[in-house]
């Protein structure tokens, strides 16, 4: 399947079977914001639970933050974000659409409307969100959107390093949302206007930057192959040296092969002591830390894993995205769609299907979706054939299908379909939920 129709089915997918929907859609929609629906947002949480577990929940060196999304605007300033965060914007003087100046093609055409050695000079454009807080709309009162969630754990360095008494190396981690008003956003929800982000700062001694660079690059490149995405669709990109960041001494990408090429998934920067340093000037607040053990005094260094939720879930749903041949009923082969998604990913666990809408066949399988309902999220699902409710877990990823049948009512057991292989097994219900906590891990 070429890549970009890989792309078009998985959009088309999503939206159909209610993963994402354009934003604003009864009103025309509104560029580049997108909505995730009822089994998207289970499917995004999931990608966010993973993460957190396995970077917070499963260390005793990482703990916790939600900071709030507007911050003093001093912090902006400090951190260099008033004065760099920018990108080069020219625009079209033929159809006035405006582009990042370093995403031009070779050709010099516009993009739009195809107008030769149309554009105007290049001009910095800061992509920070403005507002107001309070009733006056003045200077004094200008506030911005975050541009990352980064700037919230280091003004809380002193505060949480206090309250838990950690060492380093030892890191904060939190998920949540960001605003940059990209010049040109695009290729679905890889690049938006508001976006969510999973970030870790993990403060380290000076001396050992380099060391714990190293170690967060494979440890964040191994979670993906971990959860699904296969080793040669992802690589490991470390910039050059003309595009680091004024407070980098080394950054590294963890890239996925998205449609469209290779696209950034994560970055693992060395930040340095940066941020820190500049945050104690700003406030005139001691953000350094006593070493008891070695009696000395230093502002340490900071490892950051930064990764888009966003981005993730669209290479997650395009790496699980497949389409099989398979048997039909009547002897010849019909096309399956399905998502072949690591079951701690799928948005349902498990769907309760019984065979028919037969009286007695539909309050057994009530009972058992009772039973699982506390433990997986569930989808019960009593419309149409059999064979077509299982096409339609396929398509969302549901790793399992609990059939009730007649025999169901004798037996007291039930049929497990697998969504990969769709081999079948008969399973007594009190040992059903044993067996699908062992399957589903």
């Amino acid at each position: 399947m070429a890549k970009q129709d890989q792309m078009d089915r998985v959009v088309n997918l999503a939206k159909r079977r209610g993963l994402v929907f354009p934003s604003s859609e009864i009103y025309g929609g509104f560029r580049s914001t997108w909505d995730y629906g009822p089994l998207g947002v289970l499917l995004k949480r999931n990608v966010k639970d993973a993460w957190w577990r396995s970077m917070v929940q499963m260390r005793d060196d990482v703990v916790g933050l939600d900071a709030a999304i507007l911050m003093a605007p001093r912090v902006w300033e400090a951190s260099g974000h008033l004065a760099t965060f920018t990108d080069p914007l020219v625009d079209c003087k033929s159809c006035n659409e405006r582009f990042r100046a370093d995403q031009l093609p070779e050709s010099g055409a516009c993009p739009n409307c195809g107008a030769k050695d149309s554009f105007t000079e290049a001009r910095n454009f800061n992509l920070m969100f403005k507002t107001f807080v309070g009733p006056v709309e003045d200077d004094a009162s200008v506030a911005y959107l975050r541009p990352e969630t980064a700037q919230g754990i280091f003004v809380n360095f002193a505060n949480v390093q206090t309250t838990t008494r950690k060492k380093p190396p030892f890191g904060i981690a939190q998920v949540g949302k960001s605003f940059r008003n990209e010049i040109t956003p695009g290729n679905f929800v890889y690049r938006t206007r508001e976006f969510e982000q999973m970030e870790m700062e993990y403060f380290v001694p000076p001396e050992e930057g380099a060391k714990w660079f190293e170690y967060w690059c494979q440890e964040r490149l191994g979670w993906y192959v971990d959860l699904g995405i296969p080793a040669d669709q992802l690589r490991l990109r470390a910039h050059e040296e003309s595009e680091l960041s004024h407070y980098s001494a080394g950054t590294a990408d963890v890239e996925f092969m998205y449609p469209w090429g290779w696209g950034e998934l994560e970055g693992i920067a060395n930040r340095t002591d940066y941020d820190l340093t500049q945050h104690g000037e700003f406030s005139g607040q001691d953000l350094s830390y006593f070493d008891q053990e070695h009696d000395r005094r230093y502002i340490p260094h900071v490892i950051e894993p930064a990764a888009g939720a966003d981005r993730a879930t669209l290479a997650f749903l395009l790496a699980a995205y497949d389409e099989e041949e398979v048997p039909d009923a009547k002897g010849g082969t019909d096309k399956r769609t399905l998502l072949r998604l690591d079951p701690r990913l799928a948005p349902i666990k498990v769907a309760v299907l019984p065979l028919s809408k037969n009286d007695q066949l539909v309050p057994l399988a009530g009972e058992i979706a009772d039973s699982l309902r506390r433990h997986f999220m569930i989808d019960v699902d009593v419309a149409g054939s059999i064979g077509k409710r299982y096409r339609r877990q396929d398509e969302v990823g549901t790793p399992l299908c609990v059939t009730i049948d007649f025999d169901s009512l004798d037996d007291r057991a039930v049929t497990v379909r697998d969504r990969d292989t769709m081999t079948q097994e008969r399973i007594a219900i009190p040992e059903l939920l044993p067996m699908l906590h062992e399957r589903l891990g």
